[in-house]
């Protein structure tokens, strides 16, 4: 099975208040984000993961709960990687680290990365666009801002504040972003 998920934000305090997570503190927050994670991933699923996997923590931090998670890890870069560059992170911990990815799935393509955006490649074909990065506040937009009212039904915001702290299964996306066709 592959699944994705994004902004989970290990090791970030101020994510819990400003995101309103429902956790007392950094502890309980890595702790369900890991359970829930391994509740639905084996080690033989896939996980991509679309951006701000931790903040605020080290490399060797980010490796620990690597370790703790199931499943092979694909990293899609967001805007909180610091670790990446620790030399206390073993990079091997990831199948890969990208900026962009295309993955192919059943008869569509999932275009996969951080930020949501309005047109994506193949976005006249079958094709979804997963992305993370907004959590589950735009407070921050405008008031007059359209930019996610208005991205086609088939971007899809895989992080976990808007997904019950949970990674989505690819089937999910693919019934949400096409019908079940």
């Amino acid at each position: 099975m592959i699944y994705f998920t994004a902004d989970t934000h290990f090791f970030h305090q101020n994510v819990i208040r400003l995101n309103n997570r429902p956790f007392a503190d950094v502890n309980e927050m890595n702790k369900v984000l890991i359970a829930n994670w391994n509740a639905l991933v084996s080690d033989r699923d896939e996980v991509y993961i679309l951006g701000d996997f931790l903040y605020k923590g080290t490399g060797e931090q980010a490796a620990q709960i690597l370790k703790k998670l199931h499943g092979k890890k694909y990293l899609i870069k967001g805007n909180h990687e610091k670790y990446l560059s620790d030399p206390e992170f073993d990079s091997s911990l990831f199948e890969w680290v990208k900026d962009y990815h295309v993955l192919e799935y059943k008869d569509a393509r999932f275009i996969l990365f951080h930020y949501p955006i309005a047109e994506w490649q193949f976005f006249h074909r079958k094709s979804a666009h997963l992305y993370g990065h907004v959590h589950n506040n735009v407070s921050h937009l405008p008031e007059s801002s359209t930019i996610l009212q208005h991205l086609d039904k088939r971007a899809v915001n895989v992080g976990v504040d808007v997904n019950d702290f949970f990674p989505v299964s690819a089937d999910s996306v693919y019934a949400k972003a096409f019908g079940d066709t």
